[in-house]
Parts: structure tokens; sequence; C-alpha cells
């Protein structure tokens, strides 16, 4: 008999209109639904170990709202938390659980999810039944840059945090006149796990692309973005059941994302246009793909997890008064997001940022399946980091899912620090000291080995 089997489900978790909606400077709040947000679960067991996978539509979520729904999760199903990976995709169209620069947490949703996130696993647990699994892969570059740019003489890029010019400047939107050139290489590869009955059923396709987000529409709208149009598309590709779960995870897309400042026309610029046309093509170019997988259906599970502890980046306390003394002159109920406000903005997150300890414990956790490996890390990582752990790793059958079990902000390597650019300005959201990503990368390889 196989012991190998999967089950996945879906549970709806659109917020309703007034929800606060984070992800940019300022606080933004639901007044259109364009389509339904998800939490999408995959379960898989080979006869002694069983493991989760679940994929959230949301910007963030923080390692303790994770912790405690792993806990629930693991009352009601038995699920062990350490064999457990809860992932956002990080549109920046959905509730907010959690503070992210001005954008505050909307207790009610957070107080609201946990319990559809443990539906999700609880259902796809239902559903188990024998499979068989394969990987697939395929690159797709053209839909993802670096948004991250050198620049000519003449601009200068203002870091709000030193008041001193960064070499890099992040999404350089009015100065393309002096672009210079592209900061790094970004990650094209699209894999996937793929699952089916034995009889031939599509169960779930969990993906892996290292683009950050579209963000094609107005703040206020709800949308699971790029991430949402892929699982429509690939769903109808492979004339999947009602019962398929379509999942597409984040990468190591801290600088990638498809605001191209060199080739700005090479999408539609009406509302939603643009990520209609990426998740689009990545459904079909993955649906092409597929045809060539090998099955298998005599496969083992591993987990392993483990925190590691990094150092934070604090201000001095000379910064910290003159922050002080910025924030009590504000008004951060009137700021509008410019250049001048990103001083503003910026020292509010010392005075905060001065509160935090001085280490954190980071998340790190590695998930076998059969000869694939998929590390799970909780934050925003360069593509950099990705590429490197799956040239080490070296099987053909590797991706990293970012935004996993918690969330820190960007961990970028200690050579982009010292470079500059939005990734890097120290914030709540950006606080990791510069060995943090080397720690972080080491301790995820070791425990994929």
């Amino acid at each position: 008999m196989n012991p190998f089997s999967a089950g996945a489900a879906q549970t709806d978790i659109t917020p309703p209109l007034g929800t606060i909606i984070n992800g940019e400077f300022v606080a933004f709040y639901a007044h259109t639904i364009h389509d339904p947000l998800y939490s999408k679960a995959l379960v898989l067991h080979d006869g002694v170990i069983t493991i989760a996978i679940v994929i959230v539509d949301i910007c963030a979520m923080d390692k303790d709202f994770i912790d405690e729904v792993k806990k629930k999760i693991h009352e009601e199903t038995g699920i062990k938390p350490d064999h457990i990976l809860i992932a956002a995709t990080h549109t920046h169209y959905a509730g907010s659980i959690v503070d992210l620069l001005g954008g505050p947490c909307d207790l009610a949703y957070r107080k609201s999810l946990d319990a559809k996130i443990v539906q999700s696993v609880k259902d796809a647990l239902a559903k188990l039944q024998p499979a068989k699994l394969g990987y697939a892969s395929v690159n797709v570059p053209e839909h993802i840059v670096c948004r991250r740019y050198y620049m000519k003489p003449g601009y200068k890029a203002l870091n709000p945090v030193t008041g001193e010019p960064d070499i890099i400047k992040t999404n350089p939107a009015g100065g393309e006149a002096y672009i210079d050139k592209r900061a790094s290489e970004v990650d094209p590869e699209l894999g996937a796990v793929a699952i089916q009955s034995l009889d031939g059923k599509w169960i779930s396709v969990l993906a892996n692309y290292s683009m950050h987000y579209v963000g094609d529409c107005a703040n206020g709208t709800v949308t699971a973005d790029y991430f949402g149009v892929f699982a429509r598309h690939i769903t109808a590709n492979l004339r999947a059941g009602k019962d398929f779960v379509a999942m597409l995870s984040n990468g190591t897309s801290g600088e990638a994302n498809i605001w191209d400042f060199l080739q700005p026309d090479r999408y539609p610029k009406e509302d939603h246009q643009k990520k209609e046309v990426i998740g689009k093509d990545l459904a079909a170019k993955l649906n092409e793909a597929l045809e060539n997988i090998r099955w298998e259906h005599d496969l083992s599970l591993n987990a392993s997890f483990r925190y590691v502890t990094l150092g934070v980046r604090k201000p001095s306390a000379a910064e910290v008064e003159a922050a002080k003394e910025i924030v009590s002159r504000t008004d951060y109920r009137l700021i509008t997001p410019d250049q001048e406000a990103m001083v503003k903005i910026y020292a509010r997150e010392q005075v905060l940022l001065n509160e935090y300890p001085d280490t954190i414990e980071f998340p790190v956790q590695a998930l076998k399946i059969g000869d694939i490996t998929i590390g799970a890390l909780g934050g925003e990582f360069f593509a950099e980091t990705g590429m490197a752990l799956k040239d080490k790793i070296s099987t053909g059958k590797y991706f990293t899912i970012t935004m996993a079990n918690g969330y820190i902000g960007y961990i970028p390597p200690a050579h982009e620090i010292e470079k500059g650019g939005y990734e890097t300005w120290r914030c709540r959201s950006s606080h990791i000291k510069p060995d943090g990503e080397a720690i972080v990368r080491n301790a995820l390889f070791e425990m994929a080995r």
C-alpha cells in the first residue's frame, strides 16, 4: 500500500471593507474588493511524518502570530509545529496584522485570521489521499527586474535616516535620465512542486517565483496581486477540478519587482492589467514544464527548524534624540509620503526601533520531500541569497519561501547595506546587523544538508 498521501484546501480570508491595508508608508483602508484572498494549505504524509505548508494572501505575519497559529494547528490536528510552514505571499493589498512603517495593525482582522488559517489546514488534512508528486522548473526572466540602480553623477539619492547620499537608488521615479545600470542580478526561476492523486487527478501545485509584487491598482483595493492571477490561470490550464489548490509563494525578491524604469512601456497601464499579463504567462510557462514531469509515489518527508540569533542595528543616543525632536513636531495623521516626509517617517522609526532588544531570534526551516528541498526564511531576502543556496544545495530541486514563519523585514547581504537604498534604511522593517544575511544563509544550508 502506498504510504505517501496529500491533501489541499483553501479558506477565504478576504477582509471586510474598511480594514486597514499596510505595506506602504502610510495607512490605507479597504474600499474595493477586486478578488478574494485565501489561506491555502497543503498537507503531506509519508506514513510516519506529516508536514503542512500554508501560503496566505497577506503582506506579512509576525512570529508571535504564526507561533500561536501553529500551536492551535498542533492542538487540533497533531501536526508538530516544527513541521508546519506558514508564509505570506506579500501582496500589498491585504488586511494588516502587523505594524509596518505608517500602516498599523488592524486588531479585528488579526483576531479573525488565525482560526481561518487553522481551518485551511484541518480541511487539507481531511482530504488526505494516496498521491504522487513531482518537481518542475522553468526560467521566466522577462517579468522580473532589479529595482535597485546605480545612478549617474548629478543625482542625489538621499538616505532619510543618515541624511547622506546613498550609492544605490531604489525605484528612481523621476530620475530615469540619471540611471547608469541595475545593481544586481535577479533569480528568474519559477519552480514548483506538483501533486496528483494516483489516478491522475490534480490535488495541488506549490510554485515559487522571486518577484516582490506587481501593485498595479489604487491603494485601498483588496487583491491577491499576481499570485492570485497565477492561481486562476494554472487551474484553468490544468483543467483541474474544484478541489484543486494552486499556490504561488514568494521567493528571494527583496530587490526584485517589475516596475521597470529602463523600459517603462512594457506592460498595459490600466488597473490590474499588468498582473493579469504576468500571472497568466507564468501559469502558461509552468503548465508547459509540467508536461515533462517525472512522478514519484514512494516518498519520505523530513523537517528541520531552528532559531538563529541576529544582532539588531539600533540608532545611537544622539540619533534617537534628534529623531524625537522631529517626531514632536510632526502630525502623522496628515503626512503625505513625499521626499520631505520620508525624514519624518523614518524619524519615528528610529524612536520605535530604539525600544527593540539588542538581538532577535530568527526562524529558519528546511523541508525535505523526497529529493526536493524547500527552505523557509522569515524576512525579505535578495536574489543573491536564494541563488547562492540553490548553487550550494545543487540538487536542481530547491527553492526558498520567504516571509515564512515570521517577518522582521529586509535582510540584505552586508555589501548591499553599505550601498544604501530603501531596502537598507534602518527601521523596524530593516534592522538586522550586516552579518545577519550570512548567518542565516549558512544556517539554512547546513539544515538543508
